[in-house]
């Protein structure tokens, strides 16, 4: 099993917003960092409509797929699903705190199970020859310190994982919303650069608070990575912008962008989707922008009207690129 993918800078798995749309409209803007999925979960994908929930554009590589659950044997299969569909990565979901999940017995409550979590990830590398990975907190509801995180990753990388997605704070089960989690428990950076420190053989990748190019630069001189999430769906650009500093690329033209996402929209119409349900995702192209408050009201009033094409696109462009 070889894992040749570059995870300097991924976009975070976010759920109801990075769907096959909004992860087409990113790449457009990077050619070059790793997107992930929604979280599906193994239950799903196996006993539901697996090409519906798997499916994307092949212009999304990199693309990975996050998967939830905590049975060895349904994730084995999802996995395999996934690596059929054409997923260059699993990722296994050890980091979500909302109760649905936990009601599961997935999600962040799995870091409690360190030996379960191994043998999940054992499975699921027995069942494909791409990279199994792991999305983890810091540590849960009395589990917060610094021994609890490493012995976790020692017990798990045992089952065969060698990269591990850290979101740098502690998952609150109990008393805390998922929005909470995102937000009240402290980032503790330390603690990450301190598990790579400790554990040089691993890929760290380093989730939470990343929000400039100069917080990608300044997590990539200690860890192997840094993943983008909010700031990513709210100001896509930061993702061209770290595409020049980090990799070296040529910074595109937002209004290029925005008309290459014309004949997309039409072909999806086509396949009977809905251009509000693409739309909605390219909100945050000019964040920060003259015109950017005119470009959100005319794309979101443009995919409400009956009869919206991909014009609105082309009518709610800043009259300077238009």
């Amino acid at each position: 099993m070889s894992d040749c993918i570059d995870r300097r800078v991924s976009v975070a798995p976010m759920m109801d917003w990075t769907d096959r749309h909004c992860r087409y409209f990113l790449r457009l803007i990077s050619p070059d960092v790793l997107l992930y999925t929604e979280m599906i979960t193994a239950q799903a994908i196996v006993h539901g409509d697996a090409p519906r929930l798997l499916g994307f554009d092949p212009s999304e590589h990199p693309v990975a797929l996050q998967i939830g659950g905590s049975d060895p044997d349904l994730l084995a299969r999802g996995a395999r699903a996934g690596e059929r569909a054409g997923y260059g990565e699993i990722n296994l979901n050890v980091g979500c705190p909302s109760d649905r999940v936990q009601s599961g017995r997935f999600g962040a409550c799995l870091m409690a199970e360190p030996a379960l979590v191994a043998e999940c990830v054992s499975a699921m590398r027995e069942a494909v020859r791409i990279p199994v990975t792991v999305k983890c907190r810091l540590g849960i509801d009395g589990h917060d310190d610094y021994d609890f995180l490493s012995r976790f990753v020692a017990a798990v990388s045992d089952g065969g994982c060698r990269v591990f997605n850290v979101h740098a704070r502690v998952a609150i089960l109990k008393g805390l919303s998922p929005k909470e989690n995102r937000e009240i428990p402290p980032l503790n950076y330390a603690s990450v650069y301190r598990l790579k420190a400790d554990h040089p053989e691993l890929t760290i990748v380093l989730n939470g608070g990343v929000r400039s190019v100069a917080d990608c630069q300044g997590h990539l001189g200690r860890l192997d990575g840094v993943i983008i999430g909010r700031e990513a769906y709210h100001n896509p650009w930061i993702l061209a912008e770290a595409g020049a500093a980090v990799f070296g690329r040529a910074v595109p033209a937002r209004e290029d962008i925005a008309r290459r996402m014309v004949p997309y929209v039409e072909a999806q119409m086509r396949r009977g989707h809905r251009p509000g349900a693409i739309t909605r995702h390219m909100l945050g192209l000019y964040a920060g922008q003259p015109g950017a408050r005119r470009w959100r009201r005319l794309l979101a009033e443009g995919a409400a009207k009956p009869g919206a094409t991909a014009a609105l696109i082309l009518d709610a462009l800043p009259p300077a690129a238009g």
